[in-house]
């Protein structure tokens, strides 16, 4: 019995010992973790934060500014057109203004750089071969943009910050736009729906040659769509009170720009098909334009004949069986008055004739 107890007493004394070392030294084990794997998982866990935070807010906007439908997946006719928006040009202009932030006022660039900055929307790669691909495969940091196009910042608590004087936004003067103009069969109604957002940086060398162009990245227009209506664009030079908000400024295709490229199945753009020739460019530009206009115009037949239809039917009946009967009475009246002059003038007019005296 006595070396049973003695056996359980060292037992009992070597797991107090055990669990003694187990709570004292695990701590400084944990303690012990290399400092850069806890900064990474720390940065880590900020961008998880910043991008649920970033989709959680997109979420509420999309609740809060309601957007167009998507375009469906299923239309019966569709073509993806890609444009160069240039902001010389004046119906574009108000995309440049302000150059700089006024208050609460940005421009398109400086408006995009900001949300995708603070991870509110997501920028995806511009490829070497200009199509877009808008999934998680081809997501960009924001930090490598930053970086490539030697936009300085500064980065603090894994949180980056550019002032607005570094926001490149004088530079960016021209924008890739890609469209879908589709037939949607399920209410007969014609669209066209932007798809992507490129800002393109123009940047002219040491030497004073043609400004390079910078494509900088893609955005998806239905992620950055339920921002654009808190944004406004002015529409107009002569009347400062003309302004829109972004949304309907692109929902109502108030931009203007000329067609560089089509979906087509070789992936060649419009110049490759053209032999660089502008001539020939500029007029496989205005037919596909033509092509577009003329199936707009005849989606429901023949736009004249449709009208001329549409203006027999606006006719009431009733008022056609008046104004028949009235003309009816009338022309019979001017008929029944003709015979009755004719009838009582039967005898010819007398002439006289006076003879001069000799």
């Amino acid at each position: 019995m006595k070396q049973g107890k003695s056996n359980g007493m060292v037992i009992g004394v070597v797991k107090g010992v055990l669990l003694f070392y187990l709570f004292t030294f695990m701590p400084f084990t944990m303690a012990a973790q290399p400092k850069k794997s806890r900064v990474q998982q720390q940065t880590e866990q900020k961008k998880q934060q910043q991008q649920s935070s970033g989709q959680g807010m997109t979420q509420r906007m999309r609740i809060k500014y309601p957007t167009a439908l998507d375009m469906p997946e299923d239309v019966v006719w569709r073509r993806d057109i890609y444009r160069e928006i240039n902001l010389n040009d004046e119906a574009n202009a108000g995309l440049y203004d302000p150059v700089e932030p006024v208050g609460k006022q940005l421009n398109l660039f400086t408006y995009i750089f900001k949300l995708a900055l603070n991870g509110y929307i997501p920028v995806y790669e511009y490829r070497l071969d200009g199509n877009e691909v808008l999934d998680a495969t081809a997501k960009v940091d924001m930090k490598t943009v930053l970086d490539n196009y030697h936009i300085w910042y500064e980065e603090k608590d894994g949180k980056l910050k550019v002032e607005n004087s570094d926001i490149p936004s004088a530079e960016v003067k021209m924008y890739y736009l890609k469209e879908s103009a589709y037939y949607d069969q399920a209410n007969s109604s014609f669209h066209i729906k932007p798809q992507a957002i490129c800002p393109v940086m123009l940047r002219e060398d040491d030497f004073g040659g043609e400004a390079a162009k910078y494509p900088l990245f893609w955005v998806k227009y239905s992620e950055v769509e339920p921002y654009l209506s808190r944004q406004s664009v002015k529409t107009s030079d002569v009347n400062d009170a003309a302004v829109m908000n972004l949304d309907d400024y692109f929902t109502l295709n108030k931009y203007k720009g000329t067609i560089y490229k089509t979906a087509n199945r070789l992936g060649k753009t419009l110049a490759q098909i053209a032999g660089n020739d502008s001539t020939k460019l500029t007029s496989e530009q205005k037919r596909i334009e033509k092509e577009l206009e003329t199936f707009r115009n005849n989606i429901f037949g023949d736009k004249a004949k449709r009208d001329s239809l549409d203006s027999i039917a606006s006719i009431d009946p009733k008022q056609t069986k008046v104004k028949k009967e009235r003309k009816s009475r009338s022309s019979s009246a001017s008929r029944s008055k003709g015979s009755k002059s004719s009838s009582g003038g039967s005898s010819s007019p007398r002439v006289s004739v006076r003879r001069e005296r000799h």
